[in-house]
C-alpha cells in the first residue's frame, strides 16, 4: 500500500510542476488574470497535497498495519482531483458551475488531515 501512495505522490508532484510551468509560461497571455489566479491556486494545493501524499506513503511504510495513513492518502488524492481539478477546468474552460466542486475537494483535504490527527493521537 505504501508504494502506491509514494507512486501517486511522485505522479502528482510531476503533474503539479508541469501544470505550474504551463500556468507561468503558457497561460499568462491566454486567460484572464482572475482565471490564472484560480489555476495557480489549484497548482499550489496540488503540490502541497502531493507532498502530503508522500508523507502518508512513508507513514504507511513505517506502520504497515495502520489503515489511517492509507486513508489519509486516499482523501488527499480525492481532494487533489476535486479541488485542483475543478480549478483547472474552471480556469481553462470558464465553466463557472464547476467551481461548486472545489469546496468538496477541500473537505477531502480536511478529512485527510483529520485522519492524520487521529492516527497521531491514537498512536500515543
Amino acid at each position: 500500500m505504501s508504494n502506491k501512495l509514494i507512486l501517486f505522490a511522485a505522479i502528482n508532484s510531476f503533474l503539479a510542476v508541469g501544470l505550474g510551468a504551463l500556468g507561468a509560461h503558457g497561460l499568462e497571455s491566454i486567460i484572464a488574470p482572475d482565471l490564472l489566479e484560480a489555476f495557480d491556486t489549484g497548482v499550489d494545493y496540488h503540490m502541497f497535497h502531493s507532498v502530503s501524499l508522500l508523507g502518508t506513503g512513508l507513514l504507511a511504510f513505517q506502520f504497515p498495519g495502520e489503515k489511517l495513513p492509507w486513508l489519509a492518502g486516499k482523501f488527499f488524492l480525492i481532494g487533489i482531483l476535486l479541488f485542483s481539478g475543478s480549478l483547472y477546468v474552471l480556469a481553462l474552460t470558464r465553466v463557472t458551475w464547476i467551481g461548486a466542486i472545489t469546496p468538496i475537494g477541500g473537505i477531502f483535504f480536511l478529512a485527510g488531515w483529520a485522519s492524520l490527527i487521529w492516527f497521531t493521537v491514537k498512536s500515543r
